[in-house]
């Protein structure tokens, strides 16, 4: 059984999507994030950023895991699935997870905070974040092309990575023009367990998400 910590953000869907798609059993412990929970001793004793999300897997002696590309890669290798055929697989897939972790996941989050949240409004912040990740997802557009997937089959890179792409809107870019990425996105989205993980915790209103602020940018 793996206790999984969350809430509905991008990093948060990538857990629930991954346990979801394994068919691992797990039970939810949403965060009140708002609240301040994530930074709570009890939290910070599974993970010391407090962040989401985190997992406790009872199974391994209540081991945790924190950094959601971490947790990915910690449960891909538990069950022996989405993570590719072989070592240079492996690596491919590992690749295109970093380039989630260090590059679309951080610049989409500023890209929110200045173009959502901040009490003021910069120009130069929301160009320079909204460009930035537009001209990230025009990587993967490039690295769909031809594909279905963005290396081999079906892996957590693509849980990763679309996790964070399919919010887009949200950031204020379009991707118009990236047919590749647009195609991947409707086609990952269909899956079911994408679906029910997408879900996990309960869906927040949108007004809601505008009153937490860059709280929920995680």
């Amino acid at each position: 059984m793996i206790d999984l910590y969350t809430a509905a953000t991008p990093n948060g869907w990538k857990a629930s999507i991954v346990l979801e798609e394994l068919g691992l059993d797990y039970e939810v412990h949403r965060l009140d994030l708002m609240g301040g929970e994530q930074k709570q001793p009890a939290y910070l004793a599974i993970n010391p950023n407090g962040r989401i999300p985190a997992i406790v897997d009872r199974d391994n002696e209540g081991f945790a895991v924190f950094e959601s590309g971490a947790i990915l890669v910690y449960l891909a290798e538990k069950a022996g699935a989405l993570y590719g055929e072989d070592a240079n697989e492996r690596s491919e897939i590992l690749q295109w997870l970093m380039f989630q972790m260090g590059g679309v996941g951080p610049m989409m989050g500023q890209a929110n905070v200045f173009f959502r949240y901040a009490p003021e409004k910069i120009p130069y912040a929301i160009e320079r974040y909204q460009k930035e990740s537009r001209r990230l997802l025009e990587v993967l557009d490039r690295r769909l092309q031809g594909r279905d997937y963005l290396v081999g089959d079906y892996s957590i890179a693509d849980i990763a990575n679309w996790s964070w792409a399919h919010t887009y809107e949200w950031s204020g870019i379009t991707i118009d023009g990236l047919d590749a990425l647009s195609a991947w996105i409707e086609r990952v989205r269909e899956r079911p367990a994408v679906r029910r993980g997408r879900e996990v915790p309960a869906r927040v209103k949108k007004e809601d998400i505008a009153k937490a602020g860059s709280k929920l940018v995680e």
